[in-house]
């Protein structure tokens, strides 16, 4: 499903954000790359300039940001790509952070493998999630996102597994998780699909249990 918004970013609306590595390359080698965009995920939402190495030791909620220019809903880091679910708040937002986001991150990654050129295989792309039931959906294919290839070979068992056990998205913190990186999210900016954390499990089994049905059918 896409619905494309050919137009500049509208405040208080909602949007899918993804990108890729340039020529699908792999962007997230180690647990400290993940890491690193994590931190800057949050870092970068924020009115003031980002030195990252005046951050690099600080927790999360230690790290003063001035106004906030967007409110993230949902996010998954794939080794290739990243999807973040985003609410611009202020007047040309989603670009002011995504430019910071994945300028810091390009630093970074190609200091660090002594690479040169660009990273990323655009810009970033963008979907317009103005219908309720399509950003509804979105925190299934986001947070399902790591697991897509078992969902499709039916091994449904080995997802259940491997999605508990991903630190690189907003999943755990929809199950009620108190870890340091829950604070990336603005959920009170968003729809009040999941009052309690059963009403997130059970939304995630029900996509579960759709592709059962779909794959048996």
């Amino acid at each position: 499903m896409e619905m494309e918004r050919l137009c500049f970013f509208e405040d208080g609306e909602f949007y899918h954000l993804y990108n890729r590595g340039v020529d699908k390359r792999i962007i997230f080698k180690q647990p400290s790359d993940y890491r690193r965009f994590l931190k800057l995920m949050y870092a970068c939402n924020s009115s003031q300039p980002v030195v990252y190495r005046d951050l690099e030791h600080l927790p999360f909620g230690k790290i003063d940001r001035g106004y906030k220019l967007i409110s993230i809903g949902a996010y998954c880091l794939m080794p290739n790509h990243f999807h973040i679910l985003i609410r611009q708040d202020v007047e040309g937002g989603i670009s002011v952070f995504m430019k910071k986001l994945l300028t810091g991150y390009s630093m970074y990654f190609n200091k660090k493998y002594n690479r040169t050129g660009v990273l990323f295989q655009s810009r970033f792309r963008s979907q317009w999630a103005g219908e309720d039931s399509y950003l509804e959906y979105l925190y299934a294919y986001i947070h399902l996102n790591p697991v897509r290839k078992l969902l499709d070979q039916n091994k449904l068992d080995e997802a259940r597994i491997s999605i508990q056990n991903n630190n690189y998205s907003s999943y755990e913190d929809y199950l009620g998780s108190t870890r340091e990186e829950s604070i990336i999210l603005d959920r009170e900016n968003f729809p009040d699909y999941f009052n309690k954390v059963k009403d997130f499990s059970d939304f995630i089994d029900d996509w579960f249990k759709y592709n059962e049905y779909y794959t048996i059918s």
